[in-house]
């Protein structure tokens, strides 16, 4: 559970702010959408190989 300590003469909106950025940080939403749509083992691996790739291309491109 997260807890957002308002202090005193604080408005609102920083402290929004303040719960936006912890509850973005635990990554619950993340983890919510993960687990909606199952996606098998071998499928996700794949994804990580062709993403490893493209994030290498563009390193690669970068240097030259």
């Amino acid at each position: 559970m997260l807890v957002v300590n308002v202090k005193e003469n604080e408005s609102i909106d920083k402290a929004l702010k303040r719960f936006k950025k912890k509850f973005e940080k635990t990554g619950v939403l993340r983890q919510l959408r993960k687990r909606q749509a199952f996606e098998k083992p071998s499928v996700a691996r794949r994804n990580e190989i062709i993403h490893a790739r493209y994030v290498g291309q563009l390193r690669s491109n970068e240097e030259i």
